[in-house]
């Protein structure tokens, strides 16, 4: 059972990721409360609002940690400022790219604290969601859109929706466990929100030679949607053995001294 100060954290958190959410509607059904609810828990009002299970969904989407163990520092490692720097260009000028670079850099690390801190921004893992109608309901789900309904008029809601919202921005993690339907989608989905929205694809070398595989066998819509995506596999990590030793080694000491501090 959480006690009151673990659900106090996840409040405090709550407050804080507010500003992110358009409205105070929209943040309750980004974390599958009702408004009423997020109203009462804000004011203070924290026992038997909502059943322990939720309040741990609640954390995991919000990166609340529940244990009381010291928290992490952030690295500005050079994998963590490459990112942050692209994720800002995308969002600002709702533009899309594409990384495909080496497993245990820091991609998943700095695209998740990006969308904590940055409004309109939503985080999703491929891996988690690998089919056409998941990941649409997903995308919906992160930015407060009714994700319930049919597919149909979940997928216009989230078009319409998108296009209202000021450098909105979807970061696509572990992109290379999409089913083959779902890129497509994804390319529609690009078509319909044009100059809109910016978006980020990421992966390691599998998304790269999946990518590459279908554009050799000309399968309908890698194309199109590589070229949507800037036309060019972007990457942090150097090559040459020498340089790779440099670069893990700037990481691994910025690593050790936010830890340290």
């Amino acid at each position: 059972m959480l006690n009151s100060t673990i659900k106090k954290k996840i409040v405090a958190e709550i407050i804080r990721q507010s500003g992110n959410y358009p409205s105070a509607a929209k943040m309750a059904k980004a974390i599958a409360i009702s408004p009423a609810q997020l109203s009462r828990i804000k004011k203070g009002d924290i026992e038997q609002v909502l059943a322990d299970s939720k309040w741990i969904s609640i954390a995991r989407k919000l990166g609340v940690e529940l244990n009381e163990q010291k928290k992490w520092n952030i690295a500005r490692t050079p994998a963590f400022e490459f990112i942050l720097a692209q994720l800002t260009a995308c969002q600002q000028n709702s533009v899309s790219l594409l990384l495909c670079d080496s497993a245990d850099i820091g991609k998943t690390f700095t695209a998740k604290v990006y969308a904590r801190e940055n409004k309109h921004t939503a985080y999703v893992d491929c891996s988690q969601v690998k089919t056409k109608q998941r990941l649409v309901r997903k995308i919906a789900t992160e930015f407060g859109v009714d994700a319930n309904g049919r597919y149909a008029d979940v997928y216009e809601d989230l078009i319409f929706y998108l296009k209202s919202l000021e450098n909105p921005l979807i970061i696509l993690d572990e992109a290379g466990d999409l089913q083959y339907p779902a890129f497509l989608e994804l390319k529609a989905l690009w078509n319909a929100t044009e100059r809109s929205v910016g978006w980020y694809m990421m992966g390691a070398d599998g998304l790269k030679a999946k990518i590459e595989r279908n554009l050799g066998v000309k399968k309908v819509g890698y194309t199109e949607l590589f070229s949507r995506f800037g036309g060019r596999y972007q990457k942090i990590t150097p090559e040459g053995k020498d340089l790779m030793r440099d670069f893990n080694f700037e990481q691994a000491s910025k690593i050790c001294i936010a830890c340290s501090s």
